[in-house]
């Protein structure tokens, strides 16, 4: 008989867990609609023209495609077959694929929709998508996004409100956090020192990993792939890292001799803006390393890590969220100018570091839960009509199914982590009460089902 598994980089989550997962869920959706954003889904599938061609050659490899229904061999011509080449062969078998992010799909649905919503456009999506890379800690190859984006609006306020939206959400879920931000200005800037635009996007490479292999590191490969000429910008950006507060970052930025020109201001500018804007920015920090996504991001650019003190020490995950503003994320579905900025919440890793800092303690406990506990087949009539009444007043009530030993049906309401079991016998069904027990305190008392109702609702616990 076969063992049952999971394919690999996917995984299971138990009710605990997704107890747990919705508590996130919830706070970040309460935030979300707070700031006016509507929900939006999107299908699991899309087309692979779609999804082909907008996450460059590496992302194109990590698309999931599905299979045709029905022959799909038919049509393809024996050179195509026995080439056994994967690029040629795809277009014949496979004309869709699961979607890698929630990002095209909002693009392509403000294309489809365009005269039916109104702009700004701010919409929130919480949904799974797929992508065939290596399964790691922390990396999956099926997880969630969460996406808030403002689309057809140019003002920074926009990405002011989304620091702030971060803040309110980490803050509810008591989770230290420090938010990264940089502006593809301030990296534009550099195009002088590279030369050119090849150059400087491997250059944007390789200082994209500094979190992973130091100063060292990127140095070495810069030298490696014969960017010499770059060493003197990676040394000024990673020694900005060690400059205190965010003023005077901005003031080292503007006094750099290789650093100058109209974007580096209107960079810099929109920066101090978003800065100014934003009510606290204790937990926002500046950071000209950041060069997150520049295949797309024309703007301001975010990064959130986890920063708890009730981390452990060696705790290392990466972002557990990101974003930026693009000026043209519908463009290559033919509606051009169209500028927007949005950020994502990467819920497998949020989940992930508030476990690791202890965070779910309280999460699941749920003190007013009541189990009904018949204890003979004799009184289930009755005890199903106390468990209706209770659930009508009662956020969750549930009657024990069967009439097993009293023992076995607390022992299942301490699993669940209850607070009351109501427990009804032949004595009380005659006299048309019940026996409420307290699962925390352990008293016990006789009583109407209104006073039980009205016990459970008062108490504190």
């Amino acid at each position: 008989m076969e063992k049952p598994s999971l394919p690999s980089g996917t995984r299971d989550f138990s009710p605990a867990v997704m107890q747990r997962r919705k508590y996130i869920l919830s706070v970040m959706e309460s935030v979300f609609v707070s700031h006016g954003f509507g929900a939006l889904e999107t299908p699991s599938l899309e087309n692979l023209k779609t999804l082909q061609g907008k996450y460059g050659n590496e992302g194109d490899q990590l698309l999931f495609k599905v299979l045709n229904s029905g022959d799909y061999l038919s049509k393809v011509s024996d050179d195509v077959l026995h080439s056994k080449d994967v690029k040629a062969l795809t277009p014949h078998i496979s004309d869709r694929g699961l979607r890698y992010d929630l990002t095209v799909p909002l693009a392509r649905f403000v294309v489809m929709n365009r005269n039916e919503i109104a702009f700004p456009f701010k919409r929130y999506q919480m949904q799974p998508v797929w992508r065939a890379d290596r399964p790691q800690k922390g990396r999956y190859r099926e997880f969630w996004q969460c996406d808030i984006d403002v689309v057809g609006a140019n003002s920074v306020v926009s990405e002011a409100e989304l620091v702030e939206m971060y803040q309110e959400v980490f803050a509810r879920l008591d989770l230290g956090v420090t938010i990264r931000l940089n502006h593809r200005g301030v990296l534009d800037a550099f195009m002088g020192v590279l030369g050119n635009r090849e150059d400087w996007n491997a250059f944007m490479i390789v200082i994209d990993k500094a979190d992973k292999i130091g100063f060292e590191g990127v140095a070495k490969e810069l030298s490696d792939r014969g960017l010499d000429r770059a060493l003197g910008a990676w040394e000024w950006l990673w020694n900005s890292k060690s400059v205190r507060g965010n003023d005077e970052k901005l003031k080292l930025a503007e006094s750099t001799e290789f650093m100058q020109g109209e974007a580096l201001t209107k960079a810099l500018t929109e920066l101090r803006t978003i800065l100014g804007l934003v009510a606290h920015s204790n937990n926002v920090e500046i950071d000209f390393t950041l060069a997150r996504g520049l295949s797309y991001y024309t703007g301001a650019v975010f990064e959130v890590e986890g920063a708890d003190d009730r981390l452990p020490a060696d705790f290392r995950l990466g972002s557990i969220g990101g974003g930026g503003r693009y000026d043209n994320l519908t463009g290559v579905f033919g509606l051009k100018d169209v500028s927007g900025v949005g950020v994502s919440f990467g819920l497998d890793r949020i989940y992930d570091t508030m476990e690791a800092a202890g965070l779910f303690a309280g999460v699941g406990v749920e003190r007013k839960a009541t189990l009904v506990c018949a204890m003979d087949e004799s009184c289930l009539l009755f005890s199903s009509g106390v468990a209706r009444a209770l659930r009508a007043r009662l956020p969750k009530v549930e009657l024990y199914p069967g009439t097993p030993k009293l023992k076995k049906q607390l022992d299942y309401a301490n699993d669940k982590k209850m607070g009351f079991a109501v427990i009804i016998g032949n004595e009380e069904m005659q006299a048309n009460q019940v026996a409420l027990k307290n699962l925390v305190t352990g008293e016990q008392s006789r009583c109407t089902v209104e006073e039980a109702i009205q016990q459970i609702e008062m108490s504190n616990h």
